[in-house]
């Protein structure tokens, strides 16, 4: 890993706990190093953090000041193993940004009767059929959407939606299994794809797959807080979308000066949709197409954003989103005034098609060209890397950040920090 030498360690949770008396946090998941030690790293200046996960902690244990073994999947079994927990150790919040454990994060914090989001909310947003049926209940601005046990099923629902239509499992993340079908003959691999889609630790329900209406217009994501049911836009990603028709996410850029934070559409949809879900108190990761009849909901996530949006949020804004989210879960007050006024963009880079890696190697013997900020590896010789939709985001192999006035100017600056990694591997057939 190449990176600047600005860190973001000025921002993190100055100032906000004495180290004396630190409060603990209970942890449910930890995530990927790549992907969430910035969090760990950053929280634990302020928090003790004790974790829950199946198995001994690895790169998390110098963040931790203690850990438990459990199924992070079983609520009854985190519930009753927290409350052994508490009896000897106060805990002042649950702390959750695992896409999947995030419901079981949900009913430990309201057993322990802590802030939380509200655990049949926190249901509704993993399962996006529920989510949908609250949503349209409520009238929010969102697609059209059926749920579907069949090929036929599917054809029924296209016809009466209209094409193009988007097929996507109900309950998985990181757009595995998301694909468009313009016809009734790409309708046909599009269901395929969707419908075998899993997770291993994901159960399939009967009618699995949504056929939605297809929304026209650019795709931002919006990070929120939410205290009480009252939403608070802290930053939007603007994203990036590639191998159509899927909707890998391959980068995202964010904007300090984002004129769509305070455009009172979207804050609209927003608190709508939240309010619609009954999410009380968390962080959240809402996703919106901007359409020629204004933002409609693709879908809200009841935790903070992932593919490092976070990440890139705080070098443009200041803003540490993990530290926000463990002040809510904890009763505190959140930290969430800008203090920086730049842009900051991430991208991943995929090789041009699937491959068994042999090398891969970053220049590191110069500085990093203006408006740089990292280049960082992502995988290792003996990684197979495959694109859409055979994987998603497993076929990234690095990835660069970029900073500067405007996303224009971020964008410019990454063919320099791709050049700076050199991939080389033998094609799989």
């Amino acid at each position: 890993m190449l990176r600047l030498d600005e860190s973001l360690e000025d921002t993190a949770g100055a100032g906000r706990v004495d180290r004396k008396n630190r409060p603990l946090l209970l942890l449910i998941g930890s995530g990927g190093q790549i992907w969430r030690e910035y969090i760990l790293k950053s929280v634990g200046h302020s928090y003790d953090l004790w974790l829950f996960a199946p198995k001994e902690p690895g790169w998390e244990s110098r963040y931790l000041k203690g850990n438990t073994i459990v199924d992070t999947l079983d609520a009854r079994a985190a519930v009753e193993a927290a409350v052994r927990l508490g009896e000897s150790a106060p805990i002042a919040g649950v702390l959750c940004y695992d896409e999947i454990r995030v419901p079981v994060a949900a009913s430990v914090a309201e057993a322990l009767k802590l802030p939380g989001a509200n655990v049949d909310g926190v249901r509704a947003c993993r399962d996006k059929h529920l989510g949908r049926e609250a949503l349209a209940a409520a009238g929010v601005a969102q697609p059209v959407s059926r749920a579907v046990a069949s090929l036929d099923q599917a054809r029924d629902a296209a016809r009466a939606i209209g094409y193009p239509v988007v097929l996507k499992p109900r309950a998985l993340a990181a757009s595995v299994g998301v694909v468009r079908a313009d016809g009734p003959k790409a309708l046909e691999s599009a269901y395929a794809e969707a419908s075998e889609a899993h997770f291993d630790e994901i159960p399939r329900d009967e009618a699995w797959v949504l056929v939605e209406e297809y929304l026209d217009g650019p795709e931002i994501s919006v990070e929120s807080a939410c205290a009480d049911g009252r939403v608070t836009p802290l930053f939007i990603a603007r994203k990036s979308l590639g191998f159509p028709p899927h909707f890998e996410e391959i980068g995202h850029t964010v904007s300090a000066n984002d004129p769509l934070l305070d455009d009172p559409e979207v804050r609209r949809v927003l608190q709508e949709a939240h309010t619609a879900l009954g999410l009380d108190t968390l962080v959240t990761h809402t996703e919106l197409r901007l359409t020629r009849t204004g933002p409609r909901l693709v879908e809200v996530n009841a935790r903070l954003g992932g593919d490092l949006i976070p990440y890139v949020a705080q070098l443009a804004t200041g803003i540490d989103y993990g530290m926000v989210a463990a002040d809510l879960v904890a009763g505190g007050e959140p930290a969430m005034t800008p203090v920086r006024s730049g842009t900051a963009h991430v991208q991943f880079l995929y090789p041009e098609h699937d491959l068994d890696v042999t090398t891969l190697t970053v220049d590191g013997d110069h500085a990093l060209p203006p408006g740089v900020h990292e280049v960082t590896l992502m995988a290792a010789p003996g990684r197979r890397l495959r694109l859409p939709p055979r994987d998603h985001v497993a076929g990234r192999y690095a990835y660069v950040v970029t900073t500067g006035e405007s996303r224009d100017e971020c964008l410019a600056a990454v063919p320099s920090a791709a050049r700076l990694v050199h991939l080389a591997g033998d094609p799989v057939a």
